[in-house]
């Protein structure tokens, strides 16, 4: 008679539905889950917060589309996770969280951290649930995978009673299941195809706007394809650049707010219109502006603005739709017409400005400055992560992606303080793949703070990433240190002292080297080169650039803003 433990068929069960790395940390009562976990041939990263590591597995399903695996203690450890857990929703990454709990006999009694697991995470998953038994657990677990990577992907949660984790059953009474299929694939409705061609056709200001949904679907080959095909310009969200790299002919995004406007139809693939896209209302939008919307989730369809052409179906697929349906017609967009012509103009004038500004003679460094310099040292392979308000924001627009998945930001949700669990998730895939692309992760010096001891997982494994904190003193701005000290002789500075203001010229460079990683303090143009190269020349540990900048330094004045109020 042989016997397995809870704890074993938790961790067989992920390995069997190809759940690649795990990311928690442990305590009363999930230890023997990691160790198990381990046994069964998964990565286990210790983190040191459970929000990060919920952030860390969620980005392990974006890059690779299989979730990773959180794992949390019971109460205040699953709670702590439940931001990630929303954040992967609102992304539509998917992601599985395993929570350990009260014994089952003490529910009810004021068991040591006893709260109600399940029905909290429906809240935030697709699916929650507890297996009734330890046979039940591989189909338990089965679908908690399945949920998470089918239609429109996200989290699930999975609870497993601290009673049940050392308890064993005979492995002879334990069904076998095997891994879910991939998720199906699905067509769009080929009348449907073609109204959009003719939409394409009539158009004398098309755009196509690319989302993570396409990134997330793999389908850059056919995406790049299309836009080749078609001669369309196109435009990245956040997330989908990479998808057709960001230097390629036809992308328009340094004339996003041109683009945006006047544009008279526009292809939307795998993109929202929330916040992010302006709702796809004016003022952003053109009021008369045709919409063609590509997504596998039917509840999508409509959401702010009705679509002249719905096409539900794998981005991946649909898009082959179109491509064939192109050439057959043999079209293409011209590329001489007035709208070519005066985005190409817009562009050129916004990189002038950029430009000036990154090259104005300042004391102090400012976003554009920083921005350039590490543009030009930066590999064209490398995984950006960023995350902060201006520096994201500002790193978009000036830090470049040639490859698909290869941007991790705030996302869908403007989460602060993902960077750093994203950042040790992207550098868990790449050492396990062996690509030797590097991780760069670029933040400012308030979302650093949410994560930061995440510093401390790197250097434990050796993870080289790169961190660059740009650090203005402050949440999009602060003070200078003898401002600081000026206010300091006023009174208590919780009095005083500016909301948005953090502690001037903070040594976060010292935090990295307190764990045995390398820290630099860069003042100057000459000091971030300098730092950069050594730190992207460094295979074995991990780096942060602590940079320092004018604490009023912004963004360019922008017509449109992140969140400019739409007339609703």
């Amino acid at each position: 008679m042989v016997e397995v433990t809870g704890a074993q068929l938790v961790a067989e069960s992920l390995k069997a539905q190809k759940v690649e790395y795990m990311f928690g940390i442990v305590g009363v009562p999930v230890i023997e889950v990691a160790m198990a976990a381990q046994a069964a041939g998964i990565k286990y990263v210790g983190m040191r917060n459970e929000q990060a590591a919920c952030y860390a597995a969620s980005a392990v399903g974006y890059m690779t589309g299989r979730p990773g695996a959180c794992l949390v203690v019971s109460g205040p450890g699953l709670i702590h996770a439940l931001g990630g857990m929303a954040n992967a929703n609102m992304n539509c990454w998917p992601v599985i969280v395993i929570g350990g709990s009260s014994d089952r006999n003490q529910e009810t009694a004021g068991a040591f951290q006893e709260f109600p697991q399940v029905e909290a995470c429906r809240l935030y998953s697709k699916f929650s649930a507890r297996p009734s038994s330890l046979e039940a657990i591989p189909s338990v677990m089965e679908k908690a995978v399945r949920t998470s990577i089918y239609g429109r992907p996200g989290a699930v949660y999975v609870d497993i009673a601290g009673d049940m984790v050392n308890a064993k059953v005979e492995r002879t009474k334990v069904r076998g299941v095997s891994c879910c299929s991939p998720p199906p694939v699905s067509l769009a409705d080929h009348t449907a195809v073609t109204e959009a061609v003719a939409l394409l056709k009539a158009a004398k200001a098309p755009l196509v706007i690319i989302g993570k949904g396409a990134a997330y679907g793999r389908a850059e080959a056919v995406l790049r394809e299309f836009v080749e095909t078609s001669g369309l310009l196109f435009l990245p969200t956040p997330m989908g650049k990479g998808v057709v790299p960001d230097d390629h002919p036809n992308c328009v995004s340094a004339a996003r707010s041109r683009a945006l406007l006047q544009a008279d139809v526009v292809l939307l693939l795998g993109a929202r219109l929330n916040w992010i896209l302006h709702f796809g209302l004016p003022p952003r939008f053109n009021p008369n502006v045709k919409i063609i919307q590509v997504d596998l989730c039917a509840e999508e369809m409509g959401n702010n603005v009705r679509p002249a052409a719905a096409l539900l179906g794998d981005i991946k697929a649909v898009v082959s739709q179109l491509v064939a349906l192109i050439k057959k017609d043999g079209w293409k967009y011209p590329s001489n017409t007035e709208w070519w012509s005066m985005l190409r103009e817009k562009a050129a004038a916004n990189t002038k400005i950029s430009k000036a500004l990154a090259l104005r003679a300042t004391p102090q460094m400012n976003y554009y400055t920083v921005f350039h310099h590490i543009s030009e040292l930066l590999p064209h392979d490398c995984i950006i992560v960023s995350e902060g308000a201006n520096t994201m924001d500002v790193g978009r627009t000036m830090l470049n992606n040639s490859l698909p998945r290869h941007r991790l930001d705030a996302g869908t949700f403007g989460t602060m303080g993902v960077g750093l669990g994203f950042a040790v998730a992207a550098a868990a895939v790449e050492r396990s793949r062996e690509k030797g692309r590097r991780v760069v992760c670029v933040e400012g010096d308030s979302a650093f703070g949410f994560s930061g001891m995440e510093v401390e997982t790197m250097c434990r494994y050796n993870l080289p990433v790169v961190i660059i904190v740009v650090n203005n003193n402050g949440i999009y701005s602060g003070v200078d240190a003898e401002t600081w000290k000026e206010m300091a002789k006023l009174g208590d500075l919780t009095s005083v002292a500016p909301p948005v203001s953090l502690l001037p010229e903070a040594r976060y460079d010292e935090v990295m080297t307190a764990f045995g990683g390398r820290g630099f303090l860069v003042r100057t143009v000459e000091e971030l080169r300098s730092a950069l190269q050594t730190s992207l020349s460094d295979w074995e540990n991990p780096s942060l650039l602590n940079v320092l900048i004018d604490p009023s330094s912004d963004r360019k004045q922008q017509e449109f803003p992140w969140l400019t109020r739409s007339n609703l």
